[in-house]
């Protein structure tokens, strides 16, 4: 339980931004998604700066979260809007 005056450790430690794009249900679930993909990557690299992991074991860390993102970006069918057509 929170107490009153006592800030939210989850807000504090897993920030989320307002999504200001086209309201739709699949480009929120990217947004959150993608803001979930920098805070792993910001994580990860943080250790690595800090020598609590390895360069090579970081690179193979993000590019699972980033498949992860790219693959979630294919089935949420981000990015294949056709444009209007005239």
């Amino acid at each position: 339980m929170v107490q009153p005056h006592q800030p939210d450790k989850n807000k504090f430690i897993y920030p989320r931004s307002r999504y200001y794009g086209q309201t739709k249900p699949e480009n929120l679930v990217f947004n959150a998604n993608l803001q979930e993909f920098t805070q792993i990557v910001s994580y990860i690299s943080c250790l690595e700066t800090s020598g609590k992991l390895a360069p090579l074991e970081a690179y193979q860390q993000i590019k699972a979260v980033w498949k992860q993102l790219k693959h979630s970006k294919k089935k949420l069918g981000i990015g294949k809007e056709l444009p209007p057509s005239s």
